[in-house]
Order: C-alpha cells, then sequence, then structure tokens
C-alpha cells in the first residue's frame, strides 16, 4: 500500500499548513498505513505526531505507522529526505543535523554533500529533483554531478528519485523526464505528494503563512502562492490516479516504509549513571540521606519521617532514580560552594529525601500531600525537580552543567513559540493588508496571552465594519492561525542530560544566547518519551534575600539561611496583616494587598494558603469567600463526605490547591488514576491546548453518582477549569510561601537592608525604584543620594552617625550609567575627588559619564549644585590631553570670569531628580501640586536662595 514519505508540517515554520497531529488524524482516515513527516533540517513536530497516534489508538482506530524523518536541505540548495531505518540510522540523522545546526546561528544550518555522506549509512534517502524546467542532458547545473556522486557512492538500495506532482496539467510528461533521469542514475522512482498540508481548506493560511515569511502582502506573492489546494495529503487511490503509468512509484513508496523498522518507541534514554569513587548510586544516595536527616533534624528526626524517608528510598530504587536525585543535589551542592541562594520547588517538595538533600527548604511535614505525588510507580512517568536559582547568578550554574557533562551530553530544552492573540492579529493583518492603524486597534482589544475573539460589537467600537470581506477574511484566518508554531525558543532552565550522547537521542542546535546549545523538543515532547528533566530556574527574590544576608552579615555579624531564620515571628505577620508587603515576594501585587487583611494569616500554612488562594482557579470557582466566611467563624465547616473530609480538611472544606481537585475527582467523581492523570496533565500552568472540559460531564455525572450536590459539584469543576490557566499545587505553594516569610522577615527587622537589597537585585517585581525608596523612607529608613565620594554601583549600607544604617544610593540608580564606568569612579577615589575635572582625570571616565553624574546631582557633596557640575562636565571634552580654555599658547594661563547660574527651582530639581535616576528624595512631586489641587490651600512657600531641602552626606 501507498504510504506518504514526506509531509511537511507546520513545524517547518511559516511554510507547512498542518499540526502534526492533524496530518496523523488525517493519514488514519485515508488509510494510509505509514506517514513520514519530514521538517525542513528538522525533527521538532515529530514527537507531537508519535504522541498522536497513541491516542488514535487509545479511542480504537488504527493509527498509521510514524515514519521519524528529516528534510535535509544542503547549503547549495539540493534537498532530499532522509529516512533512518533503525536506531542507530536515527543517531546518525541527529548527528548530521547537530552539525550542520551547531555550525550556523539559531534557526539556519550549514551541512554539505560531505557532511551527508559522512552520515548517512542506514538511511534511506529520497533525491528531490531541482525546481524549474528539469533538462536530463545537464540543464539542472550542479545537481546532476551531486546526485551521480550520491547514487554511486549509496547504491540503489540507500537512495530513490522522489517524484512528486505539480498540478500544472504537465504532470505526465515531468514523470516521464524524471523516470528517464532516475534509470540514468540507476535510482529507482518513488511517489509522494509532497503534502503541506492536511486538507485543501488549508490553502489560504497556507498562503497567508507563505506572505509572513516572505515580509509581503498576500496580494503580492505572486508564483509564490500556491496556485491551488492540491498538496494536501492523499491516499492511495488518488496517487495511483494521478501516477497513471507510474504505479510502480506509488507502491514502492509502501515498500520503502515497510523496510524502516525505527520508532520513537526505541528511544531508549539513559541517565548519567553518577557513580562516584566506585559508591553505587543507590548507596551514595542513601548515605547522603541519612546524613541530610541528621542535618535537618539534630535533636532527631520523628518517626513519621524516617518512615517516609525509607519509603521514599525504596521506592526510588525500585525505579532506578536515583542518578536523577544525585545530579539535582550535585547541582545544588556546586550554588551553595558559590554561594548562590537556590531551592526546590514544585511537587519534589513532597519528598523527605529532596529535604535531606538540601534540595528543598519546606519539610514535607507541613502540606497533606504523599510522595507518590511527585514519584509513583502507577504513573511510569519519571519525576520532575524545578530548583530556582539566583537570577543574576543562574548561567554559573547552566555553564558548569555544560562543563560537567559536556555539551554533547546536556542541553536545554526547546521552547514553542505559537501565535496568540496580538502576534496573530498584528501578522496576519500585515499579510492581509491591513494597515497599522487598524492592527492597532483590534490589537489593542485583546488582553492576556491568550487573546479572545474580536466579536461584531467590539469591532465596530473600533470604527471597523465587521461585513468587510477583506476583515472577514482577516478574522476567519488569525481563528485558524491560533495555537500554531511560530517558532523555537529555549526553555527557562530545562536540562536534559544522557549518560551517553545527547545528539544521538536528539539533534543538538545552537540558542540565540551566546554559550547555550538546546534541542528542538519541549518539554511535553520530553514527558511523551519519558525522558528525564532537571529545571534550573531563576527567581529574583533569591537574589535578593541572599543579598540582604550578606548585608546583615557584614554590618550585624550575623548568618542567616532560609532554613535559621527565628520560624513563625507574630511582628511579621502583624506587619502583613497591615497589607505592608511592599516588595515582600508573591504578596506584593495590589489583589494580595487587597486580601492580606481579610485573610489575616498568623501562622506559615497561612502563608501558603495566601500564595495560592489568589489564582484565577480558587475566584473562578468562587472558592475564596467561603473560604474566609469559614475562617472568621460566619460559616459552618462542613464536608460533603468523610473521605473528602480527609482531602479538604485543611482548607476548611474548600478546594485551594491543584492535588485536592485531583482527589475530588478520584474520591468525589470516580476518577479512574489513568482519568486523573490525564486530570492532572489538563491542569499544566500555562497550558496552551487545555483541554479540561472535556472532562465536564464525566466529572458530574460521577459527583452525582456518589450522591454530591449539584451546587458543589459545578464549583468544584469550576475551579478545576481555572486551574487549566493558573493553579497552585500545594507543595509549590508552601516552597514560595517559605520565601513570603523570609522576604516579609527581613522587610520587618531590617527594612533598609531589604530596600537595598531590592533595588540591587532590579529589574524584578511590581515597584519601580522610587516606590521602594519611598516605602523605606516611610519604614524610618535614612536614605542618602547618589554621592562621587561616597557611592559604588550597588547600593549599599553605612553608618548614620546615629548608631544605625542608612542607604546610600549607587551608581547603577542613574540612567544610562555603565557598571564598568562606576567601577573605575570607586577604584580611583582614593581620599576623596574636588571637583568634576578630578574624576575625568583619575578615573578616565568619558565626559558623557561626567554630565550623566552631574545631571543626577552627585556632586553635591561638593559644594556644586546641578547647573555648576553640569557647566563644569561640559568643559571637559576628552578631545585635549587638558580641559578646554587651562592656558593659551604663551603658558600664562586665562582667568575665565566666574559665572553665576541660577539656581533650581524645588520643582526643577524634582523633575531633574526623575529625568536622571528615575526617583527623588525631595519632595513628593504632587507636594508642589497640592495648592491647585486642593482649592483654598495656599501654594508652598520656597527661599530660591536656598538650596533644596535633601539628605547629604
Amino acid at each position: 500500500m501507498f504510504a506518504e514519505l514526506s509531509a511537511t508540517s507546520n513545524f517547518t515554520f511559516l511554510t507547512g499548513a498542518s499540526h502534526p497531529e492533524e496530518l496523523m488524524a488525517r493519514a488514519a482516515e485515508l488509510g494510509l498505513p505509514a506517514l513520514a513527516i519530514a521538517d525542513e533540517n528538522s525533527v521538532a513536530g515529530i514527537v507531537r505526531a508519535h504522541v498522536a497516534g497513541r491516542e488514535i489508538a487509545r479511542n480504537g482506530d488504527t493509527p498509521p505507522r510514524l515514519l521519524p524523518a528529516a528534510l535535509i536541505r544542503l547549503r547549495d540548495g539540493f534537498t532530499l529526505t532522509a529516512l533512518p531505518r533503525d536506531r542507530a540510522a536515527w543517531g546518525r540523522l541527529c548527528r548530521l543535523l547537530s552539525l550542520g545546526r551547531l555550525r550556523a546561528e539559531k534557526g539556519e544550518c550549514d551541512l554539505g554533500p560531505d557532511d551527508l555522506l559522512a552520515w548517512a549509512e542506514g538511511i534511506r534517502l529520497l533525491l528531490h529533483p531541482p525546481t524549474g524546467a528539469l533538462a536530463v542532458t545537464g540543464g539542472a547545473g550542479a545537481w546532476l554531478p551531486l546526485a551521480q556522486r550520491l547514487a554511486r557512492r549509496l547504491g540503489p538500495g540507500s537512495a530513490a528519485l522522489l517524484m512528486a506532482p505539480r498540478y500544472d496539467g504537465q504532470d505526465g510528461t515531468r514523470f516521464a523526464r524524471l523516470a528517464a533521469l532516475a534509470e540514468r542514475l540507476g535510482l529507482p522512482t518513488v511517489a509522494s505528494a509532497r503534502p503541506l498540508m492536511h486538507h485543501a481548506s488549508r490553502r489560504r493560511l497556507a498562503d497567508v503563512l507563505t506572505a509572513i515569511r516572505e515580509g509581503v502582502r498576500v496580494d503580492d506573492l505572486g508564483r509564490a502562492a500556491l496556485a491551488n489546494a492540491e498538496e494536501r495529503l492523499r491516499s492511495e487511490s488518488e496517487m495511483l490516479r494521478l501516477f497513471q503509468g507510474h504505479e510502480d512509484a506509488v507502491h514502492r513508496a509502501g515498500e520503502i516504509a515497510e523496510s524502516l523498522s525505527f520508532s520513537l518507541d526505541e528511544l531508549s534514554y539513559e541517565y548519567p549513571s553518577e557513580i562516584a569513587d566506585g559508591e553505587t548510586p543507590a548507596r551514595r544516595l542513601e548515605r547522603l540521606a541519612r546524613a541530610g536527616l541528621r542535618w535537618r533534624y539534630p535533636s532527631g528526626a520523628p518517626e513519621r519521617v524516617r518512615a517516609m524517608l525509607d519509603h521514599e528510598l525504596a521506592l526510588i530504587s525500585k525505579l532506578r532514580y536515583e542518578p536523577y536525585f544525585l545530579t539535582v543535589h550535585d547541582i545544588v551542592a556546586f550554588a551553595r560552594s558559590r554561594g548562590i541562594l537556590c531551592q526546590g520547588r514544585g511537587s519534589a517538595a513532597n519528598s523527605v529525601v529532596c529535604y535531606c538533600l538540601g534540595v528543598t527548604s519546606v519539610s514535607p511535614e507541613i502540606g497533606t500531600m504523599v510522595f507518590e505525588r511527585f514519584v509513583s510507580e502507577a504513573r511510569d512517568e519519571p519525576p520532575d525537580i524545578d530548583v530556582d536559582f539566583e537570577h543574576e547568578r543562574r548561567e554559573e550554574v547552566i555553564q558548569h552543567i555544560y562543563e560537567r557533562y559536556g555539551r554533547h551530553r546536556a542541553g536545554l530544552c526547546a521552547t514553542v513559540i505559537h501565535y496568540r492573540g496580538k502576534r496573530a492579529v498584528r501578522e496576519v493583518g500585515r499579510a492581509m493588508g491591513l494597515s497599522e492603524d487598524t492592527l492597532s486597534a483590534m490589537s489593542g482589544q485583546i488582553w492576556g496571552w491568550k487573546g479572545g475573539e474580536l466579536d461584531e460589537k467590539r469591532l465596530r467600537e473600533i470604527g471597523l465594519d465587521p461585513a468587510d470581506r477583506r476583515l472577514r477574511l482577516t478574522l476567519d484566518i488569525i481563528a485558524e492561525i491560533q495555537g500554531f508554531p511560530r517558532h523555537l525558543s529555549q526553555h527557562v532552565g530545562g536540562f536534559i542530560i544522557t549518560e551517553g550522547r545527547l545528539d544521538e537521542l536528539v539533534p543538538v542546535e545552537n540558542a540565540r544566547m551566546e554559550d547555550r546549545t538546546v534541542i528542538p523538543w519541549d518539554k511535553d515532547d520530553i514527558d511523551a518519551l519519558k525522558i528525564l528533566k532537571v529545571d534550573v530556574l531563576a527567581l529574583g527574590m533569591l537574589s535578593c534575600i541572599r543579598k540582604a544576608f550578606d548585608l546583615i552579615q557584614q554590618h550585624h555579624r550575623t548568618s542567616y539561611t532560609l532554613a535559621t531564620l527565628p520560624p513563625e515571628d507574630p511582628a511579621v505577620y502583624d506587619m502583613l496583616c497591615k497589607a505592608d508587603s511592599l516588595g515582600v515576594f508573591q504578596v506584593e501585587s495590589r489583589a494580595q494587598m487587597n486580601f492580606l487583611p481579610r485573610m489575616r494569616p498568623r501562622s506559615f500554612y497561612d502563608l501558603v494558603i495566601q500564595v495560592a488562594i489568589i489564582r484565577p482557579g480558587p475566584i473562578q470557582g468562587d472558592m475564596v469567600h467561603p473560604y474566609l466566611r469559614r475562617r472568621r467563624g460566619e460559616e459552618k465547616v462542613t464536608f460533603p463526605s468523610d473521605e473528602l473530609g480527609k482531602v479538604l480538611g485543611k482548607t476548611l472544606g474548600v478546594p485551594l490547591f491543584q492535588e485536592q481537585a485531583m482527589q475530588i475527582a478520584i474520591i468525589g467523581a470516580g476518577f479512574s488514576p489513568e482519568e486523573a492523570d490525564r486530570l492532572r496533565r489538563s491542569l499544566a500552568t500555562f497550558k496552551k491546548h487545555g483541554s479540561v472540559s472535556e472532562f465536564h460531564d464525566r466529572f458530574m455525572s460521577g459527583m452525582a453518582a456518589n450522591g454530591h450536590d449539584p451546587d458543589f459539584a459545578a464549583r468544584c469543576f469550576a475551579q478545576i477549569e481555572g486551574f487549566g490557566s493558573y493553579g497552585f499545587p500545594e507543595s509549590h505553594a508552601a516552597s514560595f510561601a517559605l520565601l513570603v516569610y523570609a522576604s516579609a522577615w527581613l522587610k520587618r527587622h531590617h527594612p533598609g537592608i531589604f530596600a537595598c537589597a531590592l533595588l540591587n537585585s532590579q529589574p524584578m517585581g511590581f515597584y519601580a525604584p522610587s516606590q521602594i525608596v519611598r516605602d523605606a523612607r516611610e519604614h524610618g529608613v535614612t536614605v542618602r543620594p547618589v554621592c562621587i565620594n561616597s557611592s559604588y554601583w550597588d547600593n549599599v549600607m553605612e553608618p548614620d552617625g546615629k548608631g544605625g544604617l542608612a542607604l546610600r544610593l549607587g551608581f547603577r540608580q542613574l540612567r544610562g550609567m555603565r557598571e564598568e564606568e562606576a567601577d573605575w569612579i570607586a577604584a580611583a577615589r582614593g581620599n576623596g575627588y574636588t571637583a568634576a575635572e578630578d574624576v575625568w582625570r583619575r578615573a578616565g571616565v568619558t565626559p558623557r559619564t561626567l554630565a550623566l553624574l552631574a545631571e543626577a546631582d552627585a556632586f553635591a557633596s561638593l559644594g556644586l549644585t546641578r547647573r555648576e557640575a553640569l557647566w563644569a562636565a561640559r568643559a571637559v571634552t576628552g578631545d585635549e590631553p587638558l580641559p578646554l580654555f587651562a592656558g593659551d599658547i604663551d603658558g600664562e594661563g586665562i582667568v575665565e570670569p566666574a559665572v553665576h547660574l541660577a539656581r533650581m527651582s524645588e520643582g526643577e530639581e524634582v523633575v531633574e531628580d526623575y529625568v536622571g535616576m528615575r526617583l527623588t528624595l525631595r519632595t513628593h512631586p504632587l507636594a508642589l501640586l497640592r495648592h491647585i489641587l486642593t482649592p483654598g490651600l495656599p501654594p508652598p512657600v520656597r527661599d530660591a536662595t536656598l538650596r533644596p531641602k535633601r539628605e547629604t552626606a
């Protein structure tokens, strides 16, 4: 039977017009026995096709056999389809693609004929004839000699000439010429429809994708547009009709498919063994875990914790996951050896082993979940440990992983960037010829990453006619392109590490960022193939907390870690109850600040709930107000059943966490473990293709069968749907709650140090430096301005002369200032600068930097006003070894008359402060306008001859 051997999916970006899943489903409908997804110099989409085949089989239908392949395009344009026969050939194909990708920039591939011949063993190659007129006698240019070379080297058993219709009325003649060419080359012919889409209805979208790729309007595509809608997946009967007289080429496609035995199921992933000093992974993990137990519980671990540890070690040993835990331990140990603060989170927080290894910082005793939420024999899927590192130093950890395992054994996952919302509107709209102002108006109606449908009412509101044919067509294509892959980006930190060569498992390529290499599969693909991933993530608050700990050690000689902070401090909870949480991790948004006085947290578990409750899941499910009423005693705490009471007890009968939603489905609605696992996957954070709603009828009928109230069931499912957009598991919330407490403790007991660390960790969080400084001053912190003789690049704490500490703003607060020049200023300062010219002479900074310093009033400690300092800075041109007019040709010097510059008003000073460093330590801008905003209030009296009041050195 005919098999399609060269289908292009939309992972040949801006070319293919169908998802791999759609191609597989359509091939099943057409009865094709096999389908090869062959994207250009890539295998990025084949795992999705592989998973789609599993789903088709699960539904009781017969899926086509997926043939992993790649369309290889050499640097001279020579094109062929590569089909690996077996696992070894797949490894060689991956090595070949890696070779070409690593030579080129991101998204490019640089391969030549010699590369192909070096790695072609075991790979069936289908040579594509050149486009344009084909002259057998040599008119094909450089194509024919290379084809002859490949034919001689590979032989008829390894290569064939591909014939594909063009649907232009000349196919019969063309096929005859191609058959003659194949005979001349000594190669068989093989037929392919070369489909770009699964169905003819995608023709319009294919043209729009081409227009986006070429940067032109659809109207201007010309010959680049598809001539018709025929380049689609075809059945055997259609192919026999198209290839009349050449039926052997159609049948040969099926014969080649039968000769290919490789399947992605054969990718046996081997994790690094992590054997150290001859000690087996199992023995080493147990030794480290037992030592960690003594470290975590110096007075002796509770019996329950010891039992949990024994249980976890036994299960980890049974599933042979010890090397994975050891890898994460070693990465965390490296970070701590460099003083990099880190903390594990997610479901790993359910693990005593992770707690004892120092990977997580929250004891699993706090939560209600069990280890099987993290590692389960029944689910038969790898664990996933997320570790957050300081965002400014995570690159050190990433490069350590590359150095330890080698780039041939370690790489970051990809992230597929999809068409969503505003991007879809703008790119499709431009291709369709809409004006920029129209596109701006349309995209302005879309909120969030998902976007929303632009209905007729909203279109009329922005002055557009929904009945306009071109606009209607544009909206249809915008809806159709939603979810299409646009390009690959690198995952935020998901590392794949292998025992053998990673580039024989999957191709490796360069990322846009320097010294980063990635693979083309994303985290969903990795999960589908059961490949272990270590998430090395970045978190700004960890940078802030570590810097605060360093400042406390420096100024108070007290050493703190996340584990040694004084627990359950009432003063910290008092502060949070007042919503005094600016800068505090996770509870600094306006929504969280509004909720804190109502929640009134008094314990660590209250913070766990606080972190998780202000999320779309609980809010959409109307779980917030019932929880508050029960917490305040205004509503009786009840449980739908005793079984659900065990799940909902700690949250007063109201489901707030992702795990609780799953347990309700299992216990309340009678979901099987497999169904619950599918539900869990559909709850994934920021899921691009949410599928929670498909469980609705099953969930509601199951709850009703078990006697649960329909309103309760509906609220529970609404909450579950909310988790499809964003929801926290309990273990994840517990890890974040620790950082909430740590940052709140720092803010309560060391507000100056906390503000200093927060400023030094920017950009992060919700608030600008001006708001952080204002909040610090309201907490009694003395904040001093940027000073040429006292400031460094970072903000620092210095003695305030009263036995306390003052916050000295650093040069990093100056707009346009470079760290390198700030370091030179501090290094050359000596006993202090005396003039602007002195800074230029000794530190060697540019005149531009001098002007930045003057505009920020950094010379105030020298007795210079802002204008005087700027005048002096402008006199330094940098063109001569001495400032302008320092002397004349006779060497007697020129005495320049003193310049008297008008002093700035306080309003002008405030404006210049914001221009120079985006904050001010003077009067609040509104104070200068209060008399205008408040009728009857006299304007403030200012003495123009005096410097505006400000804290100075």
